[in-house]
């Protein structure tokens, strides 16, 4: 274990989340990795899951040079959530890649993505990100 010690990779990540939420997105993408960085050293699985979904929202906002960096952290935070049974944030993901590729103009993968993102919100009863969800289908 890392002289950070446990939890500290989801505080964060929490973080980088609040400085998206305020446009600090600079400040965002450097906790970030931070975060997945600290989850990986620590074996925080479930936490290194949640700070590349975080990876995946701030890239997908830094601009046409980030969307591989978007696109690859959607996925392995898609990877990781599903095997460790993460439903939410595996839906998370999903609708994040849906927008993305919605926002890069490859129609057929967003609609993909936004729909298994929908029908997920839909099995667990997740009322409010199924509507945020259905706002782009």
């Amino acid at each position: 274990m890392t002289n950070s010690g446990e939890g500290h990779s989801l505080l964060r990540a929490r973080l980088a989340e609040a400085y998206l939420l305020v446009g600090r997105i600079e400040n965002a993408s450097s906790t970030a990795r931070q975060a997945v960085r600290l989850a990986h050293e620590n074996e925080e699985r479930g936490h290194e899951a949640y700070a590349m979904y975080m990876l995946g929202e701030i890239a997908a906002r830094e601009g046409p040079v980030s969307i591989a960096v978007a696109e690859t952290s959607y996925r392995r935070g898609v990877a990781l959530a599903d095997e460790l049974s993460m439903r939410p944030l595996v839906a998370h993901c999903h609708l994040g890649l849906g927008k993305l590729y919605r926002r890069t103009g490859e129609r057929d993968q967003a609609r993909e993505h936004i729909t298994t993102a929908t029908t997920m919100y839909r099995e667990m009863g997740m009322t409010y990100w199924l509507g945020q969800a259905e706002t782009f289908t």
